[in-house]
C-alpha cells in the first residue's frame, strides 16, 4: 500500500498525537487525583509499560514495512523510537525524583544493589545516544554505516528492558506480561535473523 507524501504527513501527525495520549492521560490523573493509593508506583509502572510498548512498536516497523509492502512506514520509526526514549526518561525521572529526591549517591547505591534496576539503568543509558543522534544532521555527521551500527543498539536495549521487567515482576511471581513481552521481542528479532541468514524477502501479504 502506497501513500502520497501528504498522506504520510497526516499519518505522522495522527501517530504523534496518539503516542502522546498516554502522557496526557497520566498528567490528567495527577490533577484529578486518580493515581491510586501509591501514586509513585502507578507513574513508575505506567511510564515503564509505555517504554516497552514503544520499543516493540519501533522494532515492528521494519517487519511490517516488508510484509505489508508499506515502505513509507520507515518514516515513522524515528518518531516511535523518540517516544520510547521519552517514556523511558519519564520512567527514570520518576525513579530519581520520587524514589531518591535527586540524591544521585543514593540512586547509585540502589542501581548497584538491585540487579533489575541495574539492567533497566543500562538500557536507559544505551537509549541516550540513539535519541541524541536521531536527527538528519547527526546521520550526515556520523555517516550512514556508523549511524546504522549505533542504532542497532535497539536490539540489545529491548531485551534488557524485557529482563528489567521480568526481574521486577518476578518478586511478585507475576510472569504473564513479562513473558508475553519477551515473546514479542524475540519474534521481532528472529524475523530479522531469518532474513539475514537466509537472505530471503518475506512473503508479501496479498491485498496490502
Amino acid at each position: 500500500m502506497l501513500l502520497t507524501n501528504k498522506q504520510v504527513s497526516w499519518f505522522k501527525i495522527v501517530l504523534f498525537i496518539l503516542a502522546l495520549l498516554p502522557f496526557i492521560r497520566l498528567v490528567s490523573f495527577v490533577f484529578l487525583d486518580k493515581l491510586g493509593a501509591n501514586p509513585v508506583e502507578f507513574i513508575t509502572r505506567n511510564t515503564g509499560d509505555w517504554t516497552l510498548y514503544f520499543l516493540c512498536f519501533t522494532l515492528a516497523v521494519t517487519p511490517l514495512r516488508k510484509l505489508l509492502h508499506m515502505p513509507w512506514l520507515i518514516r515513522c520509526r524515528r518518531m516511535l523510537g523518540l517516544y520510547a526514549f521519552f517514556y523511558a526518561f519519564l520512567h527514570f525521572l520518576t525513579f530519581l525524583w520520587f524514589d531518591h529526591f535527586f540524591d544521585v549517591a543514593e540512586m547509585w547505591k540502589d542501581v548497584i544493589k538491585r540487579p533489575f534496576i541495574t539492567v533497566g539503568f543500562i538500557a536507559f543509558v544505551l537509549l541516550i545516544p540513539l535519541a541524541a543522534t536521531s536527527t538528519n544532521a547527526m546521520i550526515k555527521r556520523l555517516g550512514g554505516k556508523r549511524w546504522q551500527w549505533l542504532h542497532r543498539l535497539i536490539y540489545l536495549i529491548a531485551p534488557l528492558g524485557g529482563l528489567h521487567y521480568f526481574w521486577m515482576k518476578a518478586g511478585k511471581n507475576d510472569f504473564s506480561q513479562p513473558v508475553l513481552f519477551g515473546l514479542i521481542v524475540a519474534g521481532l528479532l528472529m524475523i530479522r535473523l531469518w532474513w539475514r541468514w537466509f537472505g530471503r524477502d518475506p512473503v508479501v501479504v496479498t491485498g496490502a
